[in-house]
């Protein structure tokens, strides 16, 4: 639907596996690494995509229709201290078994009107959300359907995708006049984006690219217009979180409401975005991403202006650990550990209880990065404000309200540490649990 929505999407994909099959050619060893972990087949096919909705009803059933396709809310994000007056979840599966069968997740923001200063302003946007309705009678049927029996049938199955992808659709008719939508575009261009159309239409959906600087490089050859900087860290032997480009958002033609056919016009909001991927860091590394990252921001004020912007964040950066032993050993990040061929075939008692480190020591055990599979708010912020056509620079600080946005979800969100946390333990479990069971069958 997207692809054929926004044609120059699929321009982006097709750069995309170029920039993928291009990267896996020259480097052997990581496509052995993404073969050995499973990672591989999901590449081509893992998106993110990122939704905007009005209402805490709309927040609260998009959580029941996510939950159908086994994806849960995890983590929070205040974006309004970078001057966007929302608040976020991500909805994704969490165990690695789900998320290699549906790689998918979606950034949903949540519009925040008490941020509006003007009371009738925000009185009168309240008013057009609740007036309209963003699912169809069928979807909302089918979500109480798998709410009621704990799954769907085959047949079911299909149903919900073709209801539930209306919700997502683009519609240029705008439900307000044009005066209305100069007045909330005026207050923020993303508010606009919310309150002026029947639904959360899609705004970008985002491929993952093994090589993002590759691909930076080579839009402009493919006629797409790259942002001027890559959000998050710099450039690194060994990637840490996530790096997002995007290029930049199309103006499309709407219709607004009035007498006849309405007023013409044209709204920005719709763009490409990619991202690359790279490992997940525990409390301790966080930390210091999130310093080193402010150093570089706050310096003079600049944020990610200027033309040495990326100099001076590979300067910084330098002091964080750019190999993978010294990542693991010193816990700042995560990693799945698994048995290697010497660990399928022991032989002797005890291994099962030695210290992981003995074990990798041992040649038992080897350790593979756990995937990032989250967010990072101030490159979200990064992202939107790059793309939504104006120049809104201005502050809504201190306003974080997690108590708020869970209590319109209607559930906690999951915290994304304890999510990583529980799948490095797990893998350990699996470890210790093959090497019992390889013992049991060279005694038998």
């Amino acid at each position: 639907m997207y692809r054929s929505e926004v044609p120059q999407y699929g321009t982006l994909m097709e750069l995309v596996a170029d920039v993928n099959a291009a990267t896996l050619t020259a480097s052997p060893a990581l496509k052995a690494d993404l073969e050995r972990t499973d990672d591989l087949e999901r590449i081509g096919l893992e998106r993110h995509g990122a939704i905007r909705l009005g209402t805490a009803e709309e927040l609260f059933t998009i959580r029941r229709l996510f939950a159908v396709m086994g994806m849960v809310p995890v983590g929070y994000y205040d974006l309004s201290v970078a001057g966007v007056p929302v608040h976020s979840t991500a909805f994704r599966p969490v165990r690695a078994e789900n998320l290699a069968r549906n790689p998918f997740r979606v950034f949903t923001s949540l519009l925040r009107l008490e941020l509006i200063e003007e009371e009738a302003l925000r009185a009168e946007t309240a008013a057009i959300l609740a007036r309209r309705r963003i699912f169809t009678p069928g979807a909302l049927a089918l979500i109480e359907r798998f709410e009621a029996t704990g799954g769907l049938t085959s047949t079911e199955a299909d149903d919900f995708v073709r209801e539930a992808v209306e919700t997502f659709r683009w519609h240029s008719e705008a439900t307000v006049d044009a005066d209305t939508y100069a007045r909330l575009s005026k207050v923020h261009r993303l508010i606009a984006d919310v309150v002026c159309f029947k639904g959360p239409h899609i705004n970008h959906l985002t491929p993952r690219t093994l090589d993002i600087d590759a691909v930076q490089h080579a839009m402009p050859a493919h006629g797409i217009a790259a942002k001027d900087v890559i959000e998050g860290p710099p450039t690194r032997r060994c990637p840490i979180l996530l790096r997002q480009t995007s290029f930049k958002a199309l103006e499309e033609p709407i219709r607004f409401q009035g007498e006849g056919e309405g007023q013409a016009g044209t709204h920005t909001a719709r763009f490409g975005e990619i991202e690359q991927r790279g490992l997940a860091l525990t409390r301790k590394g966080r930390a210091l991403y999130d310093e080193l990252l402010s150093s570089v921001r706050d310096a003079g004020g600049q944020g990610n202006a200027g033309v040495d912007y990326a100099r001076r964040l590979t300067e910084a950066f330098a002091s964080f650990p750019d190999d993978y032993e010294t990542l693991r050993r010193e816990g700042f990040g995560y990693f799945r550990y698994v048995l290697t061929d010497k660990g399928d075939q022991v032989s002797s008692a005890g291994l099962d209880s030695m210290p992981i480190e003995a074990l990798m020591a041992s040649g038992y055990v080897d350790a593979y990065p756990i995937v990032y599979e989250d967010f990072l708010p101030v490159s979200a912020a990064g992202i939107f404000q790059s793309n939504l056509g104006g120049h809104e620079q201005r502050s809504f600080a201190a306003n974080a309200n997690q108590g708020a946005f869970v209590e319109a979800l209607g559930s906690a969100v999951e915290d994304e540490f304890a999510v990583y946390e529980k799948a490095e333990a797990r893998s350990i479990a699996s470890v210790r649990a093959g090497l019992r069971h390889a013992l049991h069958h060279s005694a038998a």
